[in-house]
């Protein structure tokens, strides 16, 4: 799957990749290497990484945007980046266009209602209020 990184996330994933691959080579081969699994995590995301490009101001969720919500539940919207860390921004939280909340909304338009399911089982509603591209002032 495709994940949206800003160009810092990018650098400080390749990074700390780079030092646990580092490390480990560093390390005596017997022991099983916990730091496995992040690596092949690591890889696998940079791989599949697409690296600042902007997506268009076209108020279409997709990765890469800062998305406004209003959940049916909660008269208060919220607003996140859909993508990965959003790194230097630390009060903006990010959601996977992956994960359950992210899937529902991708592809959204502008004032489109769209639900998704909860581990719970629940069913939550979700509306789009909002969406512009990461890097474009996303304060009201």
């Amino acid at each position: 799957m495709t994940t949206w990184l800003s160009e810092q996330d990018y650098a400080q994933l390749r990074a700390e990749l780079a030092e646990l691959t580092d490390a480990g080579a560093a390390e005596q081969a017997g022991g099983p290497d916990h730091r496995g699994a992040r690596i092949r995590a690591l890889r696998a995301l940079l791989d599949d990484a697409v690296v600042g490009t902007r997506p268009p101001d076209d108020g279409i969720a997709e990765p890469g945007m800062v998305l406004t919500v209003r959940f049916d539940d909660d008269p208060e919207p919220e607003t996140f980046l859909l993508g990965a860390s959003a790194g230097e921004d630390s009060a903006l939280a990010a959601y996977s266009p992956g994960s359950p909340l992210g899937a529902a909304v991708l592809g959204a338009r502008q004032g489109e209602r769209r639900a998704y399911q909860v581990p719970s089982g629940a069913t939550v509603g979700v509306t789009l209020l909002r969406a512009v591209p990461y890097g474009v002032d996303h304060r009201h």
